[in-house]
């Protein structure tokens, strides 16, 4: 059965070294693809985990995010058959953003790599509208990983452990109520938006979604729209970032619906990788299932791209 990993972190040494956290596990090129191999993974999408390098550098985000494309790049162009790229763009000037999406065309790339957040700027922000008109018009998948500089709650809440393990989650949380909220998802129902670790809290709050919408809007203290919020759940793919819990996979399941769920590793945060294979394959599912939860589904958003 073949694998194709869709949250997996490779970060070139030009950027790990200027960064706070990432050690040298993150930049080994050689661990990454030998781990590939003993899980018998045959292709990994490479995604931005996003880091502090710009601020320790003290440069702009979008220098240390082209120096990130041009590094990937030469990765992809060596090893075509194990890498698909998710180039980085962050929040910076309209024409920057634009420039620098069409030189991520140009070289290859098949996806797009965001955070949920920018300095408290979500997805939401009309700053990104004509970004993502150029990126639905080519089918590109939106990849987007927690920001990991000024989650949520951070402000109140700075430890070790609990910012990654709940603001990370919540950041998460909040970048997909507000993309339903704000109308984001109406305005771009083609945007593929494929959000980490099964889109945070979402699953465990999606029914009092709809219950406190509908009680809010008979009240007119919500605008109407269109549909149910849940409804605009079905427009999202979420990976499965690798948990192995099968209580959560299934709630993640129930939520999305297996053909928007794909798996990731999130290698090398996670070293548990042939565990996380194997909680899918243990699953209570058909084989067919299983298959679009390993690879098919990201074929088939891959398959989309026209570039």
């Amino acid at each position: 059965m073949e694998i194709i990993d869709c949250h997996f972190h490779l970060i070139p040494r030009e950027i790990g070294e200027k960064a706070s956290f990432y050690n040298k596990t993150w930049m080994d090129m050689d661990a990454h693809l030998n781990m590939m191999d003993e899980t018998h993974i045959a292709k990994a999408v490479i995604s931005y985990p996003t880091t502090d390098a710009h601020v320790n550098a003290k440069e702009k985000e979008i220098t240390v995010a082209r120096l990130y494309n041009k590094k990937t790049a030469e990765v992809i162009r060596h090893h075509r058959d194990r890498f698909v790229g998710a180039g980085v763009i962050p929040l910076a000037e309209e024409g920057e953003m634009l420039d620098e999406l069409s030189r991520l065309l140009d070289v290859g790339f098949m996806a797009v790599s965001m955070a949920t957040s920018y300095d408290d700027v979500y997805l939401d922000s009309e700053e990104f509208h004509p970004l993502f008109e150029r990126i639905s018009d080519a089918g590109l998948p939106i990849f987007v990983h927690p920001t990991t500089i000024k989650p949520i709650g951070i402000e109140q809440v700075r430890h070790p452990l609990l910012t990654p393990v709940i603001e990370f989650i919540f950041d998460t949380t909040m970048c997909i109520g507000r993309l339903i909220t704000s109308g984001t998802l109406r305005s771009f129902p083609k945007l593929k938006f494929v959000f980490a670790n099964f889109g945070g809290a979402t699953p465990f709050i999606k029914d009092r979604y709809d219950t406190t919408y509908n009680m809010l809007l008979s009240l007119g203290y919500v605008q109407d729209l269109g549909k149910l919020p849940t409804e605009f759940l079905k427009q999202l793919y979420v990976d499965t970032s690798g948990t192995v819990s099968r209580s959560i996979i299934q709630c993640g399941i129930d939520t999305f619906g297996a053909e928007n769920i794909l798996w990731g590793s999130d290698y090398p945060a996670n070293k548990n990788v042939r565990q996380s294979i194997d909680a899918i394959e243990d699953l209570d599912l058909p084989d067919e299932k299983k298959i679009m939860i390993l690879s098919r589904n990201a074929e088939r958003i891959f398959g989309d791209v026209r570039i």
